[in-house]
């Protein structure tokens, strides 16, 4: 893995940006602008994230591999902006970042630092299946042009590579080693207790609007069939119910709120409080996978639901 990050790295210079943008209408320039304003900032967070992933591991193997995501990260974004002043032809309106990821930033950062990385990774990993298989596919297949097409094959082809480590570290962090280690350490004070219940839930808080506006909005504009972003949030869901995984105390707490929410009254009760502790929305709450769906992904290994995450990135569908 670690000579594919480095043999695969790429230039924002290598892309042919004398393409010119197609004719559009106002309303879909002005989307397409704000998407790719938005992109910008969140792969600016993803470098940040990885930076904070960098930090914690004692690997030496993969503090390279994810020096080389921040790399990849920090392009991305720089491509995402380009993108987006390559597409503002009307320069219609200032464009600023979405108010929802500017305010959900310093939160998430500040819980990834400070949490557990087992936390960290479940976050970081539902957040990349997000991008990767839902939105920039759908914004790519929206904006339909050749400049869009080209910098997004470079872009998907770095994101499989950290799909593949988000996946290895799941299993890591899930491990009987790993979790051993983990009873060994001293337990929290109360302080420190509270400080990360206080951290999560105000992460929690700002989760809901920025998944909104951020991604959710766009693609219903992008996939109004809502088939990828379903695809995203389902695979997260399954994931989360891996035997190893699920008992893990975040996931148990997770997988418990959700089914709490999809209880016929509780929900009906709670479910504006559900939703704040999941720091989803109702579509990512449902329970969304068949029971023979449950089945086959909990007989797969986890370099298996990872190809076949990738597979379904590049699908036709």
């Amino acid at each position: 893995m670690l000579d594919k990050c480095v043999r695969d790295q790429w230039s924002i210079d290598d892309l042919d940006w004398s393409i010119p943008p197609p004719a559009m209408t106002r309303d879909k320039e002005e989307m397409i602008v704000q998407a790719f304003l938005d992109m910008a900032g969140i792969e600016r967070l993803a470098g940040a994230l990885f930076e904070v992933q960098r930090e914690k591991t004692e690997d030496p193997t993969l503090k390279k591999i994810f020096s080389t995501f921040v790399a990849d990260e920090k392009r991305h974004a720089a491509v995402a902006a380009r993108l987006a002043e390559h597409y503002n032809v009307h320069e219609y309106r200032t464009y600023t970042e979405s108010e929802a990821l500017t305010q959900f930033r310093p939160h998430f950062l500040a819980l990834v630092r400070n949490t557990s990385p087992e936390i960290a990774n479940a976050y970081i990993t539902s957040g990349e299946l997000i991008l990767d298989v839902a939105l920039l596919r759908s914004l790519d297949d929206y904006v339909a042009d050749d400049m869009s097409h080209a910098a997004m094959h470079l872009i998907n082809r770095d994101e499989s590579r950290h799909i593949a480590i988000d996946f290895h570290m799941t299993e890591h962090y899930c491990s009987d080693e790993h979790l051993a280690e983990v009873r060994k350490r001293p337990r929290p004070t109360l302080r420190q207790a509270l400080r990360m219940t206080r951290e999560l839930a105000t992460m929690m808080w700002y989760a809901k609007p920025f998944l909104q506006q951020v991604f959710l909005a766009p693609m219903d504009r992008t996939d109004p069939s809502g088939k990828r972003i379903h695809e995203a949030f389902k695979r997260i869901q399954l994931v989360l119910r891996k035997p190893t995984v699920a008992r893990t105390p975040f996931s148990r707490f997770m997988i418990k709120a959700q089914e709490l929410y999809n209880h016929p009254v509780i929900g009906k009760v709670l479910g504006p409080v559900l939703l704040r502790a999941l720091g989803a929305e109702d579509r990512a709450a449902r329970i969304l996978f068949t029971q023979e769906e449950l089945a086959r992904t909990q007989r797969m290994s986890f370099d298996e639901l990872a190809e076949e995450a990738i597979a379904v990135k590049y699908g036709t569908n």
